[in-house]
């Protein structure tokens, strides 16, 4: 499985969703908080079009957001 680590903000209701998805997956993860980040770290994510936590970045994928469909394909 892949290393998956998910860039977050506190009070993050997608956030939430995130941890939550993955969990009941039973998939592992490192969170990350964006506010503690340098500023370049999070315009590396802008630049990439990922504009809104949670970030989700694993060994070959990256999206931005709540999102079943890639948590359900991340865990298969």
């Amino acid at each position: 499985m892949s290393n998956v680590i998910v860039y977050s903000k506190p009070s993050c209701v997608q956030c939430t969703a995130t941890y939550r998805a993955l969990d009941t997956k039973g998939v592992r993860y490192e969170v990350i908080d964006l506010t503690t980040q340098p500023v370049d770290v999070v315009e590396s994510f802008k630049a990439r079009g990922l504009m809104h936590a949670p970030i989700v970045v694993t060994d070959t994928d990256e999206w931005a957001g709540f999102r079943p469909d890639k948590i359900i394909a991340l865990a298969a």
